[in-house]
């Protein structure tokens, strides 16, 4: 039998990578809750199965681009099922394919304030509630970035590339702030991976060209979010994991 590993959070938890996350990490021992914006039946699924696995799971309606959400949100998962030890900050959104000279500043302001400012808040909601300096008995926190923020996305999505790309800082600094309070932060860069939030007909363009052949699946990043979040990888913090398929 699967020993108990503790509490996860996952922010944007009712599909794609976060839910597959979510699944992994009940399998793994974790009882876990998730965030989810506007996908209440979704979050419901991933509940479902997650308690499915043996372990307690809750749905918490959240956006994670408001701090006092934040706050409820960890609160309220708290509450139900105890001291959050692993925070999988996955949250994101991407606009429509475009190039940097057709965004305006409302574009930029929602794509950043979700993925980048949102990932500050939730890291440092996460570290005012795990850090031993203030209490707290340690944890982990993965940034789920994108491997976007290396290559560009030149002409589809800068945007959502420069915001992942502060979230790649976010990881090493944070990492070197709360690496004596008992916190270890780490990212991960999935690339071309089967999830909606690509375009119609994206994937079918351009998911051979990896070295591997192939889109990656959502399953394939649970795996190593699940790893990190572990004590398997306890001498593992201030890195960023590329899980993209040579990419």
């Amino acid at each position: 039998m699967t020993s108990v590993r503790g509490v996860a959070l996952v922010t944007g938890g009712s599909r794609g990578i976060g839910a597959a996350a979510a699944i992994a990490l009940a399998g793994d021992g974790w009882d876990v809750g998730i965030s989810y914006r506007t996908r209440e039946d979704e979050a419901a699924r991933v509940v479902a199965a997650c308690e499915a696995a043996g372990r307690r799971a809750v749905a918490v309606q959240a956006d994670v681009a408001e701090s006092a959400e934040i706050e409820r949100l960890f609160d309220e998962v708290t509450q139900q099922l105890g001291p959050i030890s692993a925070v999988v900050n996955n949250a994101g959104i991407v606009s429509p394919a475009g190039r940097v000279d057709e965004y305006d500043v409302a574009r930029l302001e929602e794509v950043f304030r979700v993925n980048a400012i949102g990932a500050f808040l939730v890291a440092g909601a996460a570290v005012r509630r795990m850090s031993t300096a203030r209490g707290g008995a340690g944890g982990v926190i993965v940034n789920v970035s994108s491997r976007g923020a290396v290559l560009g996305s030149a002409g589809e999505y800068v945007d959502y590339a420069a915001s992942k790309a502060a979230v790649d800082t976010l990881t090493v600094g944070l990492a070197n702030e709360v690496a004596k309070e008992g916190i270890r932060v780490l990212g991960i860069r999935p690339g071309l991976i089967e999830t909606e939030i690509h375009a119609a007909g994206r994937l079918e363009r351009i998911g051979s060209t990896p070295p591997l052949g192939r889109p990656g699946k959502v399953e394939e990043v649970a795996e190593l979010i699940v790893f990190l979040a572990s004590d398997r990888a306890s001498y593992m913090t201030g890195s960023m994991v590329d899980v993209a398929g040579g990419r």
